[in-house]
């Protein structure tokens, strides 16, 4: 643990945002496997579940969640199993 002030700080500010990384990318794959059942199940709100999974993944790529090539990969496989 660190015993200057300033490190301190960074200490619980990087731990602050890992832990909004960590959550912001769980959900992400979550949605992602919602959107893909939801397509094999032929369910009334597949389409609904596409657009938010889609959503979430563009967002994590825009805060440098992941990396551009996985989010665009991400999408065409959402889009080919929605189409």
């Amino acid at each position: 643990m660190p015993n200057i002030k300033s490190a301190i700080k960074r200490v619980t500010t990087s731990q602050t945002r890992h832990d909004r990384n960590i959550a912001q990318k769980n959900e992400m794959r979550t949605a992602v496997k919602k959107a893909l059942a939801a397509k094999s199940e032929g369910s009334d709100n597949a389409q609904d579940l596409l657009n938010n999974a889609i959503k979430l993944v563009d967002k994590a790529n825009q805060s440098n969640l992941i990396h551009t090539n996985k989010a665009a990969r991400l999408k065409s496989k959402l889009m080919s199993k929605n189409a």
